[in-house]
């Protein structure tokens, strides 16, 4: 490369200087693991590895059966060249990841027609040769076009907008980027981003992938064990086997400790590998096995290759993963930008409209003066909303109400339930206001802490609860203090 470089005097294309000599770069970060420091090891660049050891486990667990999926979160690391834009490009960082393994042969999924009608914004390998912009298309006549590449890809490429669209990614900022060919794993079969559009451009923030079954053969390959699962045959078939039996006794007392190392590996010979094994045996009358950096010499009666016919009531597959990959800090990023306002005529007043399902507190509880009779019924609606499981802040700082409710604004926090002179009357009631258009309304206080709960997860929606109790415009009454 050093060359190549000199001899056609590369420069930078943005500042005409010289560029550096090549060097080697590891996007993994190195450590040292022992006492002694002699163990190389490194730092994981991505979570998924952790499920896919586990694969016989988490299989037993399923019963044996294909699909199932396994989830994991935790924290990545990578050795990026320049990290930049905050949260963006960063050397450690949070990932959650899924790995559905599904049968190879069968990539359709059972709750496929629960999304297909969903639109997603599509921005295909073909529309960017061609210089054209991302389409509105729904799931399922993408996956009638074969632009997207199977059903359960389509299948979690629409959880993913329905997922990432209720916590508060705008949908009209987002889309779904296709892998071009010069850009996709080549081990993948295909591969599509959820895009995020914030102030630094359009940004990954979700990967979904169909990884075929590339890691898992080659973990098998490293290890020399079957990572497989069995499928049920309709009907029973003869197949032809060919299969390469070590003798145990000699290869037992030549090679002790390596014996049952040796004894899987040649297990897991295919057909093809066991019959290099017989050529090179009548040929040579010798054969080299290399696992790792190990090398295990054989002569003809340390091995034999038989071949034979089984009526197989099975067939063994190597499952297919597909792997939606989450980026929880560039997530968080986008939902910030997305979700920050300002009120109209007023832009020094901001405010968070992150969805209730995601705020970390749900509610506010804000006595309107520092009035000592409203003291019994704050404690009363605290210990009520506690127990009703509504995570809440009791403001009883001083200040007018109008700012005390812009700071609760501020820290997204989207309900607030507000004790006035009103709720000291028989039958005691308060203010119920809502954040993002500054509604209220005044119902029961016994019923608020139910009414925040069931709002704070979905169950019902503001303009449902407006059309149940009568609007609150101004304080109904005053009293002289």
């Amino acid at each position: 490369m050093d060359a190549i470089l000199k001899k056609y005097d590369m420069k930078s294309p943005v500042t005409g200087n010289k560029l550096s000599s090549a060097m080697e770069f590891n996007l993994m970060f190195g450590i040292s693991i022992g006492p002694t420091g002699q163990n190389k090891g490194y730092l994981r660049p991505e979570t998924a590895q952790g499920i896919f050891v586990n694969f016989k486990r988490l299989l037993e667990f399923n019963q044996g059966r294909l699909p199932f999926a396994a989830a994991q979160i935790g924290n990545s690391f990578r050795n990026e060249i320049s990290p930049r834009s905050g949260l963006i490009r960063v050397r450690e960082f949070t990932m959650a990841e899924i790995e559905h393994f599904v049968d190879p042969s069968a990539k359709d999924h059972p709750k496929f027609d629960s999304v297909k009608d969903v639109e997603l914004m599509l921005y295909s390998a073909c529309n960017q040769m061609d210089g054209r912009p991302a389409e509105l298309i729904k799931v399922g006549k993408a996956v009638e076009m074969n632009l997207i590449a199977n059903e359960t890809l389509a299948y979690f490429m629409a959880r993913i907008y329905l997922f990432l669209t209720r916590i508060g990614v705008d949908q009209g900022r987002l889309r779904f980027r296709q892998h071009m060919s010069n850009e996709m794993a080549h081990y993948a079969c295909d591969c599509w981003d959820a895009e995020c559009k914030t102030s630094y451009g359009w940004i990954e923030c979700v990967g979904c992938a169909d990884r075929s079954c590339f890691d898992l053969k080659q973990h098998s390959k490293a290890t020399g064990v079957q990572l497989v699962a069995e499928k049920k045959l309709p009907v029973p078939i003869t197949v032809h086997k060919v299969e390469v039996l070590p003798n145990k006794r000699i290869i037992g007392s030549s090679y002790r400790q390596h014996g049952d190392l040796i004894y899987d590996t040649l297990a897991n010979f295919d057909e093809s590998e066991a019959a290099e094994v017989e050529r090179q045996i009548k040929e040579t009358g010798e054969y080299t096995l290399e696992i790792g950096d190990k090398r295990f010499s054989f002569k003809l009666d340390d091995i034999n290759v038989r071949r034979c016919q089984k009526t197989v009531h099975v067939e063994e597959v190597v499952p297919n993963v597909i792997e939606p990959s989450f980026g929880i800090g560039r997530i968080m990023y986008a939902i910030f930008e997305h979700t920050f306002r300002t009120r109209d005529g007023d832009e020094q007043r901001t405010y968070l409209s992150l969805p209730s399902i995601i705020a970390p507190l749900k509610c506010s509880v804000l006595p309107l003066s520092n009035n000592p009779e409203f003291a019994p019924f704050i404690l009363k609606l605290s210990r009520e909303l506690t127990r009703a499981d509504v995570s809440h802040k009791v403001d009883d700082s001083s200040g007018s109400i109008g700012r005390r409710y812009a700071r609760t604004d501020e820290v997204a926090i989207p309900f607030g339930i507000t004790v006035d002179f009103d709720s000291l009357k028989e039958p005691h009631t308060a203010t119920l206001r809502e954040r993002d258009s500054m509604h209220q309304i005044r119902a029961p206080l016994s019923l608020l802490p139910e009414l925040v709960r069931d709002l704070s997860v979905g169950r019902i929606t503001w303009k449902e609860v407006e059309k149940q109790y009568p609007r609150f415009e101004q304080q109904e009454t005053t009293r002289d203090v």
